[in-house]
């Protein structure tokens, strides 16, 4: 049986990235990343790290917005903007989200799968100028979210659902049939912790995208598990 996550050959179908806006801050990256949010606070607020402890994206997302809009930047400082996240309708179970860098150039988007998504978390990902996805993200064990879901409610014990049940979602490239990253929640009490893997070669584009949509799907998924 072939490893999906092994190295995968190169993709005939990827574009040309000579031409192509990228963010630089999201290239070279030391994998794992990090992705942590507090899951009390008011305003969601989302971090990312490298392998070393290097703050990547900083995410402090703007409340009461009749569409989901999502500015990125460097660190808690929020002095250097990186790009940003604008959803194409008001939110619902089907939206589709935009990505652009910090000086409004369009990068790709990330689409919820509508109610499918209300059993089992399931995303596609375009790169630019593409109106077929490149990826598929899909929650890989859906019973850790009934078992949260189902535990929350009773008083103690649903304090350690985060600790015990714990999602996870991988990317895999609809072309291939490759696995490209995996998206796994850590343990954690009263905080949201997630390691992201990066499987596999990828351009700067499509790695890009994987990361701008693993960040979309953290905060829209950030209260289960």
């Amino acid at each position: 049986m072939t490893n999906p996550y092994e190295t995968p050959a190169a993709d005939p179908t990827s574009q040309h990235q000579g031409d192509l806006p990228v963010i630089p801050g999201l290239k070279n990256l030391q994998y794992p990343l990090q992705f942590s949010f507090k899951i009390v606070a008011f305003a969601p607020q989302l971090s990312v790290t490298d392998a070393n402890g290097m703050s990547i994206v900083y995410i402090k997302q703007k409340l009461f917005k009749f569409k989901e809009k999502v500015e990125i930047f460097t660190d808690k400082s929020k002095a250097q903007k990186l790009g940003g996240i604008k959803a194409n309708k008001v939110i619902d179970w089907s939206a589709r989200y935009f990505f652009d860098t910090a000086q409004g150039a369009a990068l790709g988007s990330v689409g919820r799968k509508g109610m499918r998504s209300l059993w089992k978390a399931s995303y596609e990902v375009f790169n630019l100028n593409e109106d077929v996805p490149r990826y598929k993200i899909s929650e890989e064990n859906p019973m850790a979210k009934v078992f949260d879901s189902l535990l929350g409610e009773i008083p103690l014990v649903g304090m350690a659902t985060g600790y015990l049940f714990n999602p996870r979602y991988g990317a895999v490239c609809n072309t291939t049939g490759q696995a490209a990253m995996r998206l796994t929640k850590k343990p954690a009490f009263f905080e949201g912790k997630f390691e992201l893997e990066k499987h596999g070669e990828l351009t700067v584009q499509q790695e890009t995208n994987l990361i701008m949509s693993f960040i979309m799907l953290v905060l829209l998924e950030r209260r289960r598990g």
